[in-house]
């Protein structure tokens, strides 16, 4: 009996297919995803601690500064506030997942897994891709939650479900976008505390120079254009046009005007960008 034989019997007599090209890379990435979700399932805290900031936020916001917030033409209560809050909420939470995807990711550089993967026929890009889709898993996971939180504190959907599908699917790809640059982040730094300051001193004056938490034009004049084309307030605005929480009158930026696709714009260039940049300081890294 050859060798050949012996391993196909040894396998149930199935014969490995050889895969090529983007057909090996999603195989790959699939493999390396179900290996980072499975190490959420085995260490809980992740999850759980990562689930506990945002519904602080959600309860924060609308309990204890919800009434002192004044929206123009609403005027100031918890109830209106909670209305106009949580697509920020959302967003915010997307977003400041790049924490966590740094971290990780510098945490595998530091313990040898690069050099693990690079002794394994595998296409380099699908550990990257493997990681970004486990986060992306979690960071749904972690809105629905969120969003189970925000109906009990008094947040209502009014423009019905295909578009509030729309809108978490507007926030998922913020939310993948910006895993790539926590990607980018947790290659260049030398160890996860690092990875994770430097992937959140940055967020936020992303998320407050925006119309997330107040209006923008409550914000000084030179600062409302910055605001404006902040790609975090084109998502914020998006939803809550989807949502059918918009609470006031709309800016009339251009930016606000065309929210949805400014948003996609914004998410796919900066996916583009930065996953490209990662995979190139992936090679080189492990190169």
């Amino acid at each position: 009996m050859t060798t050949s034989t012996a391993t196909d019997h040894a396998i149930g007599g199935a014969v490995p297919r050889q895969r090529h090209g983007i057909a090996a890379m999603l195989h790959d990435s699939w493999v390396v995803a179900k290996r980072n979700l499975r190490r959420m399932t085995r260490i809980p805290e992740i999850v759980v601690f990562g689930l506990m900031q945002p519904v602080m936020f959600v309860l924060l916001f609308s309990y204890v500064m919800g009434g002192a917030i004044q929206i123009p033409m609403a005027g100031a209560s918890s109830s209106i506030y909670t209305q106009f809050l949580m697509a920020g909420i959302f967003a915010q939470t997307v977003t400041f997942a790049v924490a966590g995807a740094s971290a990780g990711i510098a945490e595998d550089m530091t313990k040898g897994l690069v050099d693990r993967f690079r002794s394994l026929p595998m296409t380099r890009s699908a550990v990257l891709v493997g990681r970004t889709l486990a986060d992306l898993v979690q960071t749904a996971f972690t809105l629905l939650v969120l969003a189970l939180v925000a109906l009990a504190v008094g947040w209502r959907i009014h423009n019905g479900i295909p578009r509030m599908l729309a809108a978490f699917a507007l926030l998922l790809l913020l939310g993948y976008a910006f895993s790539w640059i926590g990607a980018l982040i947790g290659l260049s730094v030398r160890s996860p505390e690092a990875a994770t300051s430097a992937g959140l001193i940055w967020l936020f004056p992303l998320t407050f120079i925006s119309n997330a938490f107040v209006p923008i034009s409550s914000m000084p004049h030179w600062l409302q254009p910055i605001a404006y084309w902040n790609p975090f307030s084109a998502t914020v605005q998006a939803c809550r046009n989807l949502f059918g929480n918009q609470i006031g009158p709309v800016d009339s930026s251009w930016p606000m005007q065309h929210a949805i696709v400014v948003s996609i714009g914004w998410s796919l260039v900066i996916l583009a960008v930065f996953s490209w940049l990662s995979v190139r300081k992936y090679r080189s890294a492990a190169g």
